[in-house]
């Protein structure tokens, strides 16, 4: 018994000192931990060969060399990860392979069976059946792909349809419920009826104001006309003229001589 006390008292540690929570414990070994550059991401990744391309160009686009072929055809606009790995069994290159790996004349056989894709491929896998203009099957990617769209919508805003209506207003095209998503705009939220009343009052002055401001307007006119007619000092009186009309109401014109008792 003496000596299982004196081992617990051994292993039990000073009041004084606390133990440090776990929480800290992470953070330190966190911070210890050096974050990784990108010259040491490339080294988890196995030795590299000394003809990799980092970044291949095919079809107008910078694809990254690390990924598989079928993964990094799906880079390009207009070509997905099972046309991708169509094109890599066409060509006979393996699909997992990555494309940073594969020499010129491998990527030369590639970017072939890109443009040689309407012809190799089943209608079904075509992005442009039946096209607008030539009624022919094809497949668009890259930068043509692109220019199609934007001529398709340009089209309908023409003829004014109803998508070419929506896409013109920025809403939403597909049948999209509007009322509680894809809301933008600055009159966002849900408006109280006090402060919808005060717009509307806000408003109704503001346009009070200015039909009174117009230039051609004659009330607006007149205002400043009196104003000046009430600033302006009272003017002397003229002496009505020697063969001047008589006074109205019979009242006798006045007269400057005095009369006779004031001249004794």
């Amino acid at each position: 018994m003496a000596k299982d006390d004196e081992k617990t008292e051994a292993a039990a540690p000073p009041a004084g000192e606390a133990k440090p929570p776990k929480e800290e414990k992470e953070k330190k070994e966190k911070k210890g931990k050096e974050k990784k550059g990108p010259q040491d991401k490339v080294r988890d990744r196995g030795p590299v060969d000394p003809n990799f391309k980092y970044i291949v160009r095919l079809a107008s686009t910078d694809l990254d060399g690390w990924r598989p072929v079928m993964y990094a055809l799906a880079d390009i606009k207009g070509i997905g990860v099972r046309s991708g790995a169509m094109v890599a069994d066409l060509v006979g290159i393996d699909r997992s392979l990555r494309i940073g790996n594969l020499n010129d004349e491998q990527i030369t056989r590639l970017q072939g069976a890109l443009n040689d894709f309407s012809v190799n491929a089943p209608q079904w896998a075509l992005n442009r059946q039946y096209d607008w203009e030539t009624g022919e099957d094809k497949h668009v990617f890259g930068p043509d792909w692109q220019l199609e769209i934007r001529n398709d919508i340009n089209r309908m805003k023409k003829i004014r349809s109803y998508r070419g209506v929506r896409h013109e207003s920025g809403k939403k095209v597909r049948g999209q419920r509007t009322k509680s998503n894809g809301r933008k705009g600055l009159a966002l939220g849900v408006q109280r009826g006090a402060a919808i009343a005060a717009a509307k009052a806000a408003a109704a002055e503001a346009e009070a104001g200015g039909k009174e401001g117009k230039p051609g307007d004659k009330k607006g006119a007149a205002a400043p006309a009196a104003a000046a007619g009430a600033a302006a000092p009272p003017a002397a009186a003229a002496k009505p003229a020697g063969g001047g009309a008589k006074p109205l109401g019979g009242a006798k014109p006045p007269t400057d001589k005095k009369p006779a008792d004031a001249k004794k």
